[in-house]
């Protein structure tokens, strides 16, 4: 079968930024179709291949985590931070929208707590690269959530 809308894919990936420095790898099973559940690119270079395809396609920054945003960077007195959250950790919060935003502690400091709203690899261009492990059609409950369902994907 060959990847089109609608179909379930399953990958093996490796992440690393520009000068080859692994990041991240793992499997991956995404909803294929513009659900954005993977990089746009990566989904484009993924269209009409089937198991056994494997490709590499580097991601400027813009194309990957996006730019850094300075104002998603905050220090909270230490006295407002929940008990258990240790340096590397993540608050939910909201951003300057009010919009509901993950913070990584990023360190903790004498009555300050530094947190960073941007993902951990914001600002860097990567590689990603990856094999096709399985493509299947995507179930009606998969394509409704917008998100494959079971082994490596969301479980409800």
């Amino acid at each position: 079968m060959n990847i089109t809308k609608d179909c379930a894919v399953t990958i093996q990936y490796k992440v690393t930024d520009a000068q080859g420095k692994p990041l991240d790898s793992g499997n991956l099973a995404y909803l294929h179709g513009g659900y954005d559940n993977i990089f746009p690119k990566v989904e484009a270079a993924f269209e009409g291949q089937a198991v056994g395809f494997s490709t590499s396609v580097d991601l400027a920054v813009e194309d990957a985590f996006g730019v850094r945003d300075e104002s998603l960077v905050r220090v909270i007195p230490k006295s407002e931070f929940p008990p258990g959250v240790k340096v590397g950790g993540q608050l939910r919060g909201a951003n300057d929208r009010g919009e509901p935003q993950a913070f990584y502690v990023k360190k903790i400091k004498g009555p300050e707590v530094h947190l960073d709203g941007n993902h951990p690899l914001a600002g860097l261009a990567l590689r990603f690269s990856g094999k096709v492990v399985d493509v299947r059609a995507a179930s009606e409950e998969e394509i409704a959530h917008r998100h494959v369902h079971g082994a490596h994907g969301h479980h409800h």
